[in-house]
């Protein structure tokens, strides 16, 4: 289940946290023979790195393949309006794991932070409940190491997690790769036999060969990251736990391309999102009202039966699974985001916003418009622009940012914008 050891070590800089055992949990509930008890769930949760909406088989991508992720949308729920609380890793995972909005989350709500203990995530909450609770490869990072796991304890895969579970416990297990997160190797989508002429390439971005290339690199890993998935799966089964498992899987934030992540467009806060549950939840399901991925946390504590706090934001989405409701009731979602990477000139304020979507309408508040979206041509930090990841494409709008057919797209991507923004989805 772990990706390549030349994968990891190409990821160090990412500061991937040692998570430490978290506090002793209390007293099982639970059956100390056989396999977990059927009426409390397993928890697997499978989360990408910049992945973003619409790049899976099943929302219409023609060109990248990931037959896994589509098979638990189809004996399950696929959602089509699945947002994150913040495009940008951190924040977003700290979203996720308290069921909190990461404006609620203290330094939390910036990359490389840290997340206060006081902040209660769904793993501890379930620990404490007498689950066994573990995390491979990416948790709540990047970021400061806290005295105790936001994930549970670190293991080097699923495999050493299973065969180390007690007998009869239940687990939630936090399953976090680095795909497709960059860096790429350079045409491995090509070499895979993807065809850069199927590509649909965005109109905010140069509709030319090396945005084509990048595109099929980052497909690549897309469809590395659905491989890995069938591996859990597949030892799920083995172990006969694939029915009594709660199975998600979704991303932190959109893709890693200009205007995408760290972005409040939909290609930076709107992920895929499956979720599969045995019989308990009706198959070939599709929702399309909002859900953000805050819903998570208190969703995972309804299913085993655990009171949800009262400081969490989402809303479980337990109904959805058991047929008592159409949707979760929401037909808005809200996102923003604080800083992603130090990328202003001469300090580490970032570039504060607030967003809201619903059906035909999205608003942007950007709260200091003085300062560039995606950083300046020189930062504190040392790269230009770094709230975009370093990529050929990026490269590309710089070196002809003053070409007539390329400014406008770095424009776009780089340049200032309004205080207000507000666009009228069934025109824009």
């Amino acid at each position: 289940m772990t990706l390549s050891e030349n994968k990891i070590s190409r990821r160090r800089f990412l500061g991937q946290i040692g998570f430490g055992i978290a506090a002793a949990s209390l007293q099982s509930q639970f059956s100390c023979s056989g396999k977990s008890n059927p009426n409390t769930p397993n928890i697997l949760m499978i989360i990408a790195d910049d992945w973003g909406y619409p790049h899976a088989g099943i929302y219409g991508d023609n060109v990248v393949k990931t037959p896994v992720f589509d098979s638990i949308a189809r004996n399950g729920i696929l959602f089509n309006n699945a947002y994150v609380s913040a495009p940008s890793c951190t924040p977003s995972r700290g979203a996720l794991l308290t069921g909190q909005h990461f404006w609620r989350l203290g330094p939390g709500a910036n990359l490389w932070s840290s997340l206060p203990l006081r902040y209660e995530t769904y793993p501890d909450i379930l620990e404490g409940k007498g689950y066994y609770v573990g995390s491979c490869l990416k948790g709540w990072s990047p970021g400061n190491k806290r005295e105790k796991s936001a994930t549970g304890k670190e293991y080097a895969n699923f495999d050493e997690f299973l065969n180390k579970r007690p007998v009869g416990k239940p687990f939630c297990f936090w399953f976090g790769s680095y795909d497709p997160h960059r860096p790429y190797e350079w045409q491995t989508g090509i070499k895979s036999g993807l065809d850069i002429r199927d590509v649909e390439v965005p109109p905010f971005l140069p509709d030319n060969e090396i945005t084509r290339t990048d595109m099929c690199d980052y497909y690549f890993e897309v469809q590395r990251f659905d491989s890995d998935i069938g591996r859990l799966l597949k030892r799920l089964e083995e172990t006969g736990e694939l029915e009594n498992t709660i199975i998600v899987a979704t991303s932190d934030n959109g893709s890693p391309f200009p205007r995408c992540k760290c972005n409040l467009y939909d290609y930076g806060v709107r992920v895929p999102l499956a979720i599969q549950w045995g019989n308990k939840i009706k198959k070939e399901q599709v929702v399309d009202d909002f859900v953000n991925l805050i819903d998570l946390a208190p969703t995972f504590l309804e299913a085993a039966n655990v009171q949800v706090p009262e400081e969490m934001d989402g809303n479980s989405l337990v109904d959805i699974f058991e047929g008592r409701n159409a949707g979760p009731a929401r037909d808005y979602v809200l996102f923003g985001r604080e800083r992603h990477t130090p990328s202003q000139a001469n300090h580490w304020g970032g570039y504060p916003m607030r967003g809201i979507r619903t059906k035909d309408f999205l608003y942007i508040r950007n709260f200091k418009p003085d300062r560039s979206p995606a950083g300046d041509k020189t930062s504190i930090r040392g790269p230009a622009y770094s709230d975009i990841d370093a990529s050929p494409t990026k490269e590309y709008l710089l070196q002809h940012r003053n070409d007539p057919n390329v400014a406008p797209l770095f424009d776009l991507a780089c340049g200032k914008r309004p205080a207000d923004e507000l666009y009228d989805l069934r025109k824009d």
